[in-house]
């Protein structure tokens, strides 16, 4: 399977962004560079399974796209000091898991439309009744198909998507259709991580659309009443789920680098009693 991870080298502050579920690092592609413009360090690795058809990502659990993130979070260590994990919709709840479990190497968050259930205004009113079915003959043939306005606002990119669909180009679009299995592992990487939640206690940069069609802002409130450490929320006034690629991206990146600022700041060494920093003239 070709390997359309994303790697931008830089400085000793990382990011490491994560896809979401059925979906491919182009979703992340705009961000990552604009944060590497900044001088920063990031990577945006593939998940297994993912980039390719259904039978790859069926075949792979959310353990393998786990590995996936940790493997590449062992990578970017020897890189920087300081790394930051942040997703986009499943791939935030995937930062949350792996920040749980290696928090001597998770410095801080960047929980871009996260998502722990999909209940936007775009969701078939229905759709709460697949975790009954799951395990019956339907429940196991069943594919949740995105539809308008494929989780974007702006126009121009939505129809850039749309094309992209439409050719069946599953690397640069995603899948169009995400299979009930693959919802499956999703819902089980949920439920690990909304218990390991209360132990997470880096910073966290939350970023919501107030009119997310796949992920309504209580997601946002959940996750930030359960998580254990100091939570930035930003919500958007003018996006929809797609926060990384729609109209509202430079609040993403801004607020992003804010989170890289802060954090730096945080480890600076502190001055010897008695010594004081000159401005330069």
């Amino acid at each position: 399977m070709r390997d359309f991870s994303l790697r931008y080298a830089g400085d000793r502050t990382g990011f490491l962004l994560i896809h979401g579920l059925g979906g491919t690092p182009t979703e992340m592609r705009l961000v990552a560079r604009a944060l590497h413009r900044a001088g920063h360090t990031v990577h945006c690795p593939q998940l297994a399974g993912h980039c390719a058809g259904e039978s790859e990502l069926l075949a792979t659990n959310w353990r393998d796209w786990a590995r996936s993130v940790t493997d590449e979070l062992e990578r970017m260590r020897s890189l920087c000091d300081t790394v930051i994990v942040g997703g986009l919709s499943m791939g935030a709840v995937m930062a949350m898991h792996v920040a749980a479990a290696r928090p001597d190497a998770v410095s801080g968050l960047a929980l871009y439309a996260p998502t722990l259930w999909y209940d936007g205004w775009s969701i078939p009113r229905y759709a709460f009744l697949l975790k009954w079915l799951i395990n019956t003959p339907f429940g196991r043939r069943y594919s949740f198909v995105e539809r308008e306005p494929y989780g974007v606002k702006d126009l121009r990119t939505r129809s850039m998507i749309t094309a992209a669909i439409t050719r069946g180009d599953s690397a640069e679009a995603g899948l169009l259709g995400t299979p009930s299995g693959a919802l499956k592992q999703m819902w089980e990487l949920i439920d690990q991580t909304r218990r390991e939640m209360p132990a997470i206690k880096c910073p966290a940069l939350l970023v919501h659309a107030r009119e997310d069609d796949v992920a309504s802002l209580s997601n946002a409130f959940e996750i930030q009443r359960r998580l254990g450490g100091l939570v930035d929320a930003v919500i958007l006034d003018d996006s929809y789920h797609l926060v990384t690629i729609d109209q509202q991206r430079e609040i993403v990146v801004e607020r992003s680098l804010a989170l890289a600022s802060r954090l730096a700041r945080a480890h600076l060494p502190e001055l010897a009693p008695g010594l004081r920093v000159v401005a330069a003239e």
